[in-house]
């Protein structure tokens, strides 16, 4: 009998709203944070939190009828082997591929031009470690 570990190859995250406000994110999201990371940008949708730290990416996948489900996404920087950014109509996609050959494309949508320029420096701060 054989048998087949599921791995799940590409996880999709969709943001739209950006928190100007880190003192308004859920304490459980701040956890994840050490004293000696500081908090660059977060996004949430209507379930999901993404925050960019200046050493790693933090994504917290809620499923609100399932009360006891919360995964936390834990990507250091020096993890990622290559990355992408695409910039769409009103859109910008973040790809990665991760050292474990994890695939994940984060979305933000509703995005204007400021929006996409302060994206684009964001993702290059967390290339620089890589790089």
């Amino acid at each position: 009998m054989a048998y087949m570990k599921f791995k799940e190859l590409t996880k999709y995250f969709d943001f739209k709203e950006e928190i100007l406000e880190i003192d308004s994110l859920p304490e459980y999201t701040k956890e994840y944070v050490y004293d000696s990371e500081k908090i660059m940008i977060a996004y949430k949708n209507s379930k999901d939190y993404v925050l960019f730290t200046d050493k790693k990416m933090l994504l917290f996948d809620r499923d609100p009828l399932a009360v006891y489900y919360k995964k936390v996404h834990v990507v250091p920087y020096n993890s990622i082997s290559t990355s992408a950014i695409n910039y769409l109509p009103g859109k910008v996609e973040l790809l990665f591929s991760l050292n474990s050959s994890y695939q994940l494309h984060i979305n933000f949508i509703s995005m204007n031009h400021e929006k996409k320029e302060h994206l684009k420096q964001i993702f290059k701060l967390m290339m620089k470690p890589v790089v």
